[in-house]
């Protein structure tokens, strides 16, 4: 399995439809059929005790892959992440993309 997650801080400015659209759009991304899991998400309201926890971002996505081969169709060929990227790009002010590979 591997797993590409990232982060998105949107802009203050959206409007309610854009944070709308957003928010349908980046669902879609965890329904791909070749995951082997999907998740998105917005910060938990967890404690942040150690003040280690970043709460600051607006949206998460946890996409889990069978392989290295279905990662890389979803970044390079994937029709719907580009149709995600294309729609969503002017949303954001910022993304940080984490891709974690098993230790075992």
């Amino acid at each position: 399995m591997f797993i590409h997650s990232a982060m998105f801080w949107l802009r203050p400015d959206l409007t309610p439809a854009e944070r709308a659209l957003f928010d349908a759009e980046v669902r879609q991304l965890a329904r791909l059929p070749y995951l082997e899991q999907g998740h998105v998400g917005t910060p938990a309201a967890t404690p942040q005790r150690p003040p280690l926890t970043d709460h600051s971002f607006d949206y998460a996505t946890s996409l889990h892959f069978r392989t290295m081969a279905d990662h890389d169709h979803y970044q390079n060929a994937c029709p719907l992440h580009a149709h995600f990227v294309a729609t969503c790009k002017g949303y954001w002010t910022r993304v940080v993309v984490h891709d974690i590979a098993p230790l075992d």
